[in-house]
């Protein structure tokens, strides 16, 4: 496939897990190492059509920034695809502990099913693809579909109330529509919030900036799938390297910073792949 071709094909696909994005992504981007100009360009297109998504930001600040960007994009998808962040949560939890989530998380997922002690309240979002959840309950786990109308409910039942950021930097992250509520529910309830942010989540200052004005770029924000959350309910973030309270989990970036990501693709002097 021609890399532009690739490209645009990245840059159109919706609802794929992140992992997946990034790989493809990845190869998207090593078409254009021989010409920085183009890839540049290319890098500004996947922010743009993938704002919410932090791992697209990691991933283009990284080849950016990097003598090698065929090497980096690789070795980038290859760190995504060992993430163990999801072993770290579930090493956390506590005993048959009551686990709310919001959809099926990519990143805590993958942890869950290593804990059939737990006891999964998952918030329908409107998201069916996934075949994870029954692929748990043919497992012997216990899962419990709830409405999403019964997300209070659900939260207040609850031991934790687990959110997996798509992207985090000061202050806050991205997470699913309906984390802010979840998580506001779970803070006057007295229910843990712990926040999951695998691999390539946690960006620079500036970065994490541009991601939240692209976002707040919308005159219908209530029919946005993901949504920005302050930090303020949360007990901890989960890294792969262990639990963190939230100033220390954005204080190492994953990234390094890449000034021509804070231009869009649309602005002036700007050409589209």
């Amino acid at each position: 496939m021609h890399p532009i071709e690739r490209l645009r094909w990245v840059a159109r696909a919706d609802g794929e897990d992140l992992s997946l994005l990034v790989q493809e992504a990845a190869a998207a981007l090593s078409g254009f190492a021989d010409d920085p100009a183009a890839l540049v360009t290319a890098c500004r297109s996947l922010v743009d059509r993938h704002p919410a998504a932090g791992p697209v930001w990691w991933l283009a600040a990284r080849c950016l920034m990097s003598g090698d960007p065929v090497a980096e994009a690789w070795q980038a998808a290859d760190a995504l695809g060992r993430d163990r962040t999801g072993r770290t949560l579930v090493s956390d939890l506590p005993p048959e502990a009551k686990v709310v989530v919001l959809g099926w998380p990519e990143v805590a997922g993958a942890g869950l099913r290593r804990r059939p002690d737990t006891t999964l309240l998952m918030v329908d979002t409107g998201d069916e693809g996934s075949p994870g959840p029954a692929r748990l309950a043919r497992s012997g786990h216990h899962v419990v579909e709830v409405p999403e109308s019964g997300l209070g409910a659900a939260v207040v039942r609850a031991d934790v109330l687990v959110l997996e950021a798509d992207a985090m930097g000061p202050g806050g992250f991205v997470a699913a529509a309906g984390s802010r509520a979840a998580a506001a529910v779970a803070a006057e309830a007295g229910v843990a919030v712990w926040v999951v942010a695998g691999v390539g989540r946690v960006l620079p200052d500036r970065l994490w900036g541009a991601l939240c004005g692209r976002l707040a770029d919308t005159d219908e924000p209530w029919l946005d799938a993901a949504e920005v959350v302050p930090f303020r309910p949360t007990d901890f973030v989960v890294r792969a390297g262990g639990r963190f309270d939230p100033a220390t989990a954005v204080a190492e970036p994953d990234c390094p910073f890449a000034p021509e990501l804070l231009r869009p693709l649309d602005a002036p002097g700007s050409h589209r792949a």
